[in-house]
């Protein structure tokens, strides 16, 4: 299949998965519509990467709601759970995350709803030591201090990467703390080690050379995944075909436009261009509608968290999704 080809492909797949959205739920969005006198927004959380920031820089998701009458805020947020927290007590409407954070929110009882993703990016997220550590492979981790955003993508990278070095989870010291605050403990040679995604990981990279021990190739998907507030989405399905429609002419945009992504992601984060432009190289392209086999991987993740006790209980991952209409 030629890259034209693939494109549209995309395209017709997210084009037909907005028909089926709006058929069943157009109504509802009209009439909340008529209800605020016509007003219509749709507040969106966002991350310090990807391509909702992308999607942002750009502007085109906001001319094309306005023209309709409709607003956009937007609303940065440090990291994933934080996001969906405030997903789940309404101050956005729709955001994006890793695999882990919509597991742990909805295993708290938060009403979201997976409405897409982005395809496998592994190497988007790593574990790194600093560049003069002396440990050298992942059984080195043993007893060691590891810094990671609690329920973030990287949390389950961390599982399976000490699964795969024949470590038990409890045999290493984690220590929760958000981005800003792990970089800085990382530095100070507070923690051994550092899980974490991009830009962030880049800019380690970059800026520290820290030295990666193991990224998620082999070991995790690393999905991007688009969720809702359950009623937000069923009574604005129009708006959220919408915000996935612009997302997948971004991506395609952006994948063949990497310096242009890395400046206006540069502008938009204050992060070098240098870093960005090395996020940007390994970031997965392609918005896609949820499938069957996706939300399997999810559920394999959930259950894991579930056995090691890291969520209350076990979660049926695929009550997050919009009932078929």
């Amino acid at each position: 299949m030629t890259h034209s080809t693939h494109r549209a492909a995309r395209r017709q797949t997210l084009a037909l998965m907005g028909a089926a959205m709006l058929a069943g739920m157009l109504p509802a969005g009209a009439a909340r519509a008529a209800a605020d006198g016509g007003k219509r927004a749709v507040r969106i959380g966002y991350q310090k990467y990807g391509t909702l920031t992308l999607l942002k820089g750009r502007g085109t998701l906001d001319a094309r709601l306005a023209a309709q009458g409709i607003s956009v805020k937007w609303t940065e947020f440090p990291a994933g759970p934080v996001l969906l927290e405030g997903l789940n007590v309404g101050s956005i409407d729709f955001g994006t995350v890793g695999e882990a954070p919509p597991i742990f929110a909805q295993a708290a009882g938060a009403n979201l709803v997976y409405v897409g993703y982005e395809p496998p990016s592994p190497g988007s997220e790593a574990i790194v030591v600093p560049k003069n550590s002396p440990l050298r492979t992942l059984a080195d981790l043993r007893g060691k201090k590891v810094a990671l955003n609690k329920g973030s993508n990287v949390h389950y990278l961390l599982v399976k990467a000490l699964e795969k070095a024949g470590i038990a989870y409890p045999d290493i010291q984690t220590v929760f703390l958000p981005p800003a605050d792990a970089r800085a403990a990382f530095e100070r040679g507070a923690v051994d080690a550092w899980a974490i995604w991009d830009p962030f990981l880049a800019a380690a990279e970059h800026q520290l050379g820290a030295r990666v021990l193991a990224d998620g190739s082999a070991l995790v998907s690393n999905h991007q995944f688009y969720l809702a507030a359950r009623s937000y989405a069923e009574k604005n399905a129009d708006i959220v075909a919408i915000v996935l429609e612009e997302l997948a002419k971004v991506d395609d945009w952006g994948r063949a436009h990497l310096s242009e992504v890395a400046a206006i992601l540069a502008a938009q984060t204050g992060l070098e261009t240098a870093v960005l432009t090395r996020a940007a190289r390994r970031y997965s392209y392609g918005v896609k509608p949820v499938s069957a086999a996706v939300i399997a991987e999810q559920q394999k993740i959930a259950d894991v968290f579930a056995q090691l006790k890291l969520i209350p209980g076990p979660i049926v991952v695929k009550n997050a999704l919009l009932a078929a209409r």
